[in-house]
């Protein structure tokens, strides 16, 4: 028998454009059985955020937005549009660094990010209006929203991440990161385990939700591809009904950095 090890990645490439108040779970399901695919117990689906908050209607038109006092004065110093870092500040919980062109923030979950996360890229925009796309209000809640409507499509146990495209602070480029968890632990313990010489682990702890969310970025690219769902087939894993991706953010009392 083989000892070799492997991950099979597939994606539909059917799934139409998203709209507010579409049924998420049901156009991946359409998908699939489209392309003769289907699910099956222990796969795992990566889902782009950008779909999520489509589905969940997160548009906010920038005419309809007043920029503070505020907003106007730190707009200058980043250089942004004041109703842009308006709808930012509404979704922060602090500014932690700022320059030109840059603004980093604490998200309202608690993810520490460029933007909270609002974006302009592949949003259909109008002539006359621009629209700006915000995270999902819960993105745990949609990830299980997600597992439970697929997992009754297909009479199956799967596992979801909804995966967002985060930079790093010491690192160049942007991957994959998990903002929402349903089923699968987002956070693996090894501490105590024994490594191959015997050797208990000290402080491992693998952010697999994390490693999962950027396997599923390398397939869905970050322009054009329109491959937003993600299926990720022969990863092992033991179900988890309160997963979340909480459990990845570092504690404020374990951030030597802020």
């Amino acid at each position: 028998m083989s000892s070799v090890r492997s991950l099979n990645l597939f994606a539909p490439n059917s799934l139409p454009m998203v709209q507010p108040g579409d049924d998420l779970s049901g156009l991946v399901a359409d998908a699939l059985r489209r392309e003769d695919l289907s699910l099956q117990d222990g796969d795992v689906l990566v889902v782009a955020q950008k779909i999520v908050s489509k589905s969940e209607g997160r548009l906010v038109r920038l005419a309809d937005v007043r920029p503070t006092d505020r907003a106007l004065d730190l707009a200058g110093k980043v250089n942004k549009d004041p109703r842009l870092v308006q709808l930012i500040l509404d979704e922060s919980n602090e500014v932690v660094r700022f320059r030109k062109d840059v603004l980093i923030v604490e998200h309202r979950l608690g993810f520490v990010m460029a933007n909270a996360g609002i974006d302009m890229s592949n949003v259909l925009q109008e002539d006359s209006d621009d629209t700006a796309l915000l995270l999902p209000l819960d993105p745990d809640r949609s990830a299980r929203n997600l597992r439970r409507g697929l997992g009754e499509a297909f009479g199956v146990d799967v596992g979801v991440v909804i995966n967002d495209s985060h930079g790093r602070a010491w690192r160049n480029g942007t991957v994959g990161v998990a903002i929402g968890v349903a089923g699968i632990a987002s956070l693996w313990d090894l501490r105590g385990a024994p490594d191959m010489f015997g050797r208990h682990l000290q402080s491992t702890e693998v952010g697999t939700a994390d490693e999962l969310a950027a396997a599923g970025s390398l397939l869905m690219g970050q322009s054009s591809e329109a491959t937003p769902v993600v299926v990720i087939r022969g990863f092992s894993w033991r179900p988890q009904e309160d997963a979340t991706a909480h459990g990845l953010v570092r504690a404020r009392q374990y951030d030597l950095f802020r």
